[in-house]
Formats: structure tokens, sequence, C-alpha cells
């Protein structure tokens, strides 16, 4: 596939001869979350039967009862990934050409901080895989984290449950650690002790459960957390405030990355003056998750411009997705093309705004032209059958690599149906990620005959 400018003129298919990972994830049909202990693990991280009874009822299908499967070869390619995106952002060149079609505030020092939660986002097929894009405020970690604990055989072998048995407490340390080391970025020279889960009518938002885990685990560590709608925060004596308690930290779930709307005016400010740690902040959205970014990190002329060494540049450009700032003057060839193109808002997240090519209506073209949107080639996500052999559904998947500072802390499936992830398909939700099990397991003797036939 040619990636050296613009779109390819034809998708390429890459799954021809499914993988043994394919036929997995269509062939096994074990259920490997223990729903009384998924219970149960809700319960002794919230301490409140009122708090599991909220998520039942808010986020039914917040957890999938089956894991999906990927090979050595793609969780290699997809570090890769992650490293060779560190390297290039990294970069004098990239930073310069970013900041110069940047709003201020993102050319802003953040005084240190790197950002926390940084979320990339695969689509895999055969050993391929195709980044959808990266987030800056992934959501979902500590859920993970609960759900890891509730996870048993059959469905993985003896090697592999001994680490999920182990990983969701690791992951809560971990996860500790990168708040403290934020904190340490910023060489405040003191210990921090307030901590500020801020979003917009947090109450409201659908994980809000999450914030509450949160707050529970900077309190365990001894550090003051509240949950704040920006609305609540005011900026005075150079102090960040919640009521009366100072602020040292604001754990930033906003989905106003350049904080441009008035309610978030209080806390520009505070991070303005450097009076607060702001994570993740407005230049990691910058550098990271502004999809235009992809429209440089897909495109070979581009990197070679940017002086990118050639070996990093054959990883971007082999797990990219080729991206286009969609131009009206070229509306004519990508409307001819948009069967194969999916079209996102430069500024947008959780699949908000934007559309398959070949689900298009001319009056939502006519808004596209008008906005700022990219035009991304189409790699149809992952499949993973759920149900049972008898009643077999197709569900989608894709792959999340939670990272700090380069460095993947933990990968995870969404399983959903529809365009895009959800959250509220039967049997979708976030879902465990395993290699291939090995003969002698049942799953091992009996799922993996299915893959191998």
């Amino acid at each position: 596939m040619n990636k050296t400018s613009g779109l390819p003129p034809e998708i390429v298919d890459t799954a021809v001869t499914p993988s043994d990972e394919e036929r997995m994830n269509s062939g096994c049909f074990c259920i490997s979350l223990d729903q009384k202990e998924l219970r149960a693990a809700l319960e002794a991280q919230f301490g409140s039967t009122d708090m599991v009874a909220l998520v039942e009822e808010r986020c039914p299908f917040l957890f999938s009862a089956m894991p999906v499967f990927v090979s050595e070869k793609q969780r290699q390619k997809m570090d890769a990934a992650v490293q060779a995106l560190e390297f290039v952002i990294g970069m004098p060149a990239y930073r310069k050409r970013v900041f110069s079609t940047a709003l201020p505030i993102a050319r802003h020092d953040p005084g240190g901080a790197r950002g926390v939660f940084f979320g990339y986002d695969f689509h895999l097929a055969g050993e391929a895989i195709g980044l959808i894009e990266i987030n800056t405020n992934a959501g979902g970690a500590l859920l993970n984290a609960v759900m890891a604990r509730a996870h048993r055989a059959c469905s993985i072998d003896s090697a592999q449950l001994a680490d999920a048995a182990v990983s969701g407490p690791k992951f809560e340390s971990a996860i500790m650690a990168m708040f403290l080391a934020e904190w340490e970025r910023c060489k405040r020279g003191r210990p921090l002790t307030s901590i500020a889960i801020v979003d917009v009518a947090p109450e409201a938002q659908y994980l809000y459960p999450e914030f509450i885990l949160f707050q529970q685990l900077f309190e365990r560590h001894g550090v003051r957390a509240v949950i704040a709608d920006p609305a609540s925060l005011s900026f005075r004596d150079g102090t960040l405030w919640h009521a009366e308690q100072p602020i040292d930290m604001v754990y930033n779930r906003l989905t106003d990355f350049m904080l441009d709307d008035a309610v978030n005016g209080q806390l520009r400010e505070a991070y303005l003056e450097g009076a607060v740690v702001l994570t993740p902040h407005p230049q990691a959205h910058a550098l990271y998750a502004d999809k235009r970014n992809l429209t440089i990190l897909s495109n070979r002329g581009a990197l070679e411009a940017m002086a990118v060494p050639l070996p990093v540049q054959e990883i971007l450009l082999d797990a990219l997705l080729p991206t286009e700032i969609v131009d009206p003057a070229d509306a004519d060839r990508l409307w001819q093309q948009r069967r194969r193109l999916f079209f996102k808002p430069t500024a947008g997240f959780g699949g908000r705004a934007a559309y398959r090519g070949d689900k298009l209506t001319k009056r939502v073209w006519e808004d596209i032209l008008k906005g700022d949107y990219v035009a991304q080639q189409v790699m149809a996500p992952g499949q993973r059958v759920s149900g049972s052999r008898q009643e077999p559904e197709t569900l989608k998947f894709d792959i999340r690599l939670y990272a700090y500072a380069g460095e993947v802390q933990w990968t995870a499936a969404r399983v959903y149906q529809g365009q895009t992830t959800n959250f509220r398909t039967p049997g979708g939700g976030f879902a465990p990620v395993y290699r291939l099990p090995t003969p002698g397991t049942p799953c091992g003797t009996a799922c993996l005959a299915v893959a191998q036939e």
C-alpha cells in the first residue's frame, strides 16, 4: 500500500486468510468474567452496595463477559507504534509545526506535566494494525483494574491467569505513581496534598462511578480528593479553590480541551498563572489528540520533511491509517471515495459528529465541507462473536492502549455494536485482552482446535 501522500487509490484486504486470533475471537465462547466476583470486587472497591447498584443501573453493559485474543506480533506492533509516535511528537520540528497553527493556550508551558491516560486506539486485521486515534483523557482505566479481579479460567492458561490475578492491583499502583510523577515533574517542592477530579455536571456523567474510584484511590494514598464541576472552582490569591479547600492538582476529564467555555474560566486562569498542575492539559491535546496531526504522522513526505529517521517512518506508515484534511477543493474526489473513508471532526471525541462515508447524506456532506474535518481510510474493526454456538452474535472490538510518558500501562478491548464504541451493547463493554491459550487448558484443548481448523 502506497502511503507517500494523500489517501491510497484502493483498500487492500489484509485479512484474506483468518489468523488464529481471528478464529479464536469467532469460535471461543468461554465465559471468563465471573459476575459474582465482579460484584464482590466492585463492592470491595466502592465500599457501598448503593454505588454497585448505580453501576449496574447506569452502565449495564460496561463489562464484556468474554475476552478478546490478540497475537504477540500484534502486541509488539502496537507497542512499537506508541514508541514511534512518542519519538516524533517529542521532535522540535514536529512541535514547531503543530504550534504554528495551535491556539496560544496550547503553546503555554504546562510546567513539566506530561498528561495522564493517553489512549491509543487500534483496529486489527490479521497481523495488520491501524491506529484510529489518540485520546488525551482516556476513561475506563480504573474500571479495567477492577474488572481484572473478576476474570477467571477457563479462557486463559495458568500463566496468564496468574498474571491477571495480580494485574489489577499493579495497575492501580501504577496509576497512583503516575499522578505523583506528574506532581514531581512540576517541581512544586512539597508533597501533593489535594486533587480535584473535574468534569461538567460530574454526577450526570456516564462514567461517574469511575470518578468515585479515583477519589477513593487518591484518599487511600493520603491525598484529599474532590469531584467537582468547573463552575465550583475559584481562583483567588494565587490559588485554585474548591469551596475552602486549596487545590494542588486537577485531574482533567473535561472535553473542552482548550478551556474555551466560560464555565472553565477560573480553571483556565489558574492554569495560565501556573497556580495548579493540570493533567491532561491543552498542550497535550494539541500535540497528540488533534486529528489534524494524523495527516502529518501518516504522510511520508511530511515525516521526511521533519527528518524523522527512516525506521521510525516505516513503523508509523505501517501502523497509521492514511488521513487527510477535508478541503472543499477536493470535495468531488472525496465524495467519490467516501465509501472507504471515515470523516471525523478535528477536535472531536467519542465518535461525536463522526460519519462513515458509506452512510453519508448530501446534507451531512455539506456540513462536513463547512466544518473542520479529516478523512481517514476505513479499516474495519475486529470481530468478536458472543452468545453461544447455537445463537452466535457478531460484535465489533477495538484495542485501547493506556500509556504514560510513552510506556504502555494497560491493554483493553472495547466490544460494541454500531458505528462507534458506546458501552450500550448487550454482551459488549470493556474486555480483557489475552494471548492465545496453550493446549492443556479447557479453552486451549477445545477452542484452540477451532482456531487450527
